[in-house]
């Protein structure tokens, strides 16, 4: 079950950003300045700035609105206005898997030399992206709107196309702590996915799948430390704590509720 409660400003998700930069950044990603409390930390440039964090690399985190979703500049760098998109000198990109996929193409922490072994990867990739994500995010649509409509809320149908495809993740993560033998791009995102359904029953009643550290069991991705970066503070890896102390208080004095994954 979804609780909604404060939790202690060390302890706000920060997920959503922040306008500060890495010296020498060179690459920018793009991010929403605001979004719903439902959603928070689990909107696609995290699994951007994740990838980044994992490989060291620096970056500007810039943080757009409305106005800026809907003009001419932004569009020419995101098409649909959308988030995330990536520019790296000449390069722009988006859609959260293509610049994941491309980050991963820098480093061996992410994808793996071996042809065999990367295109395993890639398949993973895509799995996430195309066999588990559109059904979780319809749920997690669905479930949005149900607040204005309770006759939007999940139909039987699709919680159980939700259950089926977890279920038929359950064994390939069973006895091992990701979908390689060791960490790539794959498991940011279907990590990311995951963290969509955040501590519902979708999870709880399949441990395996959990991101969060249960009764000593491994960590797995949660436990990343570059994604803890990511949450903590957005682009801004050497933000003091002064300065996270005092966005949360910001964000606290402006009544938002943050939404805790138990």
């Amino acid at each position: 079950m979804l609780r909604l409660r404060w939790r202690e400003p060390a302890e706000v998700d920060l997920a959503r950003g922040a306008d500060r930069r890495h010296d020498g950044a060179v690459i920018k990603v793009y991010s929403y300045r605001w979004v719903p409390p439902i959603v928070r930390g689990v909107v696609r440039d995290i699994r951007v700035r994740w990838a980044l964090e994992e490989i060291g690399l620096p970056y500007e985190n810039v943080l757009i609105g409305p106005a800026e979703q809907k003009s001419d500049e932004y569009r020419a760098i995101q098409p649909f206005g959308q988030v995330p998109a990536l520019v790296e000198d000449d390069l722009t990109l988006s859609e959260s898997g293509a610049i994941v996929h491309y980050l991963a193409q820098k480093s061996e922490k992410l994808m793996p030399k071996e042809p065999g072994a990367q295109a395993r990867v890639t398949s993973w990739m895509f799995a996430a992206l195309n066999s588990v994500e559109p059904f979780v995010q319809q749920w997690q649509l669905d479930v949005f709107f149900a607040k204005e409509d309770a006759k939007a809320a999940p139909k039987p149908r699709l919680l159980e196309l939700v259950g089926s495809r977890l279920d038929a993740l359950v064994p390939k993560l069973e006895g091992r702590e990701y979908l390689e033998d060791r960490f790539t791009a794959a498991d940011i995102l279907m990590g990311s996915v995951m963290r969509m359904l955040f501590d519902t029953e979708f999870i709880t009643s399949r441990p395996v799948l959990r991101l969060e550290p249960v009764h000593g069991s491994r960590q797995r991705c949660r436990s990343r430390l570059a994604l803890r970066a990511t949450e903590l503070g957005g682009g801004a890896r050497g933000a003091s704590d002064e300065a996270r102390q005092a966005d949360a208080l910001a964000e606290k004095e402006r009544g938002l509720v943050r939404l805790e994954e138990a």
